[in-house]
């Protein structure tokens, strides 16, 4: 995959397609890019559709960011440094959906329209602990110290059973991030608070969620839809937290509605 250099960084990404608006898409804490794959062909039929890394997975330099407001400033660069139309639209799934998030309150005349899976405004104090335990023990042990948590954080049991080829894929693509910036950014998840600046977003926004999710539950991703003005909340069904792999043609179909709405 390409890669380009801006502020003495790499960001590796990769183009599909043709066609406008242009679509972006920004993967997970516990992906990296590849985790499109199987949507990304339908995606690229009609549309212009890039892909990055974000610092620290596959070859994107381990930029130092503290927080997630940190990682959409950077998004917001790359965009500009590949040239990325103010009518680009932007999907984010877990991690990718809070970058998502802040992007549009930061960055929001940036880019068009907002589609954000598995999200939600604030985590509960009980589930921040998680985070802050999987960052101490990836900066004391590195990745493979969480590869199973992560990986059970993802998918549902009942998947990961009937879908061995893709646990292990998923692991071996986890098994590469840089230990410190996947700390940072549970940190970064942990200490997230955007239950009052959600309200700022202007973009039109779709929140959906995989219906089985528990990293981040259907309740709390309806509350984070119901922060954001005029944004529609869908679920997705048979879904825990990421949709491009469990669920593909649900998500595309529901990412297809939206996006090919008029504007009101």
């Amino acid at each position: 995959m390409p890669l380009f250099e801006f502020q003495q960084a790499r960001v590796e990404y990769d183009q599909h397609g043709k066609g406008a608006p242009q679509l972006l898409l920004l993967h997970s804490l516990l992906a990296e890019l590849t985790v499109f794959d199987a949507v990304l062909s339908k995606l690229a039929k009609t549309r212009r559709v890039t892909r990055v890394n974000l610092p620290g997975f596959g070859r994107s330099t381990p930029v130092q960011l503290d927080s997630v407001g940190a990682h959409a400033d950077h998004v917001a660069r790359v965009m500009g440094a590949l040239e990325l139309p103010r009518d680009t639209d932007v999907f984010g799934s877990g991690f990718g959906a809070f970058v998502a998030l802040e992007l549009a309150i930061r960055h929001g005349a940036r880019f068009r329209r907002l589609v954000v899976a598995d999200t939600l405004a604030v985590f509960p104090e009980a589930a921040r602990t998680p985070f802050r335990g999987m960052a101490q023990r990836v900066s004391e042990a590195g990745m493979q110290a969480v590869l199973d948590t992560a990986i059970g954080r993802m998918f549902p049991p009942e998947f990961a059973r009937k879908h061995p080829k893709i646990i292990a894929a998923r692991k071996a693509a986890l098994a590469t991030v840089d230990p410190q910036c996947f700390a940072r950014a549970c940190l970064a998840l942990a200490s997230l608070d955007l239950s009052s600046s959600a309200e700022k977003i202007q973009n039109p926004t779709l929140v959906l969620c995989g219906a089985l999710d528990q990293t981040t539950p259907p309740a709390l991703a309806r509350a984070l839809a119901a922060r954001i003005p005029g944004a529609y909340y869908e679920e997705i069904a048979g879904s825990g937290h990421c949709p491009m792999l469990e669920q593909p043609d649900a998500l595309l179909a529901k990412m297809g509605e939206f996006l090919g709405r008029r504007a009101h």
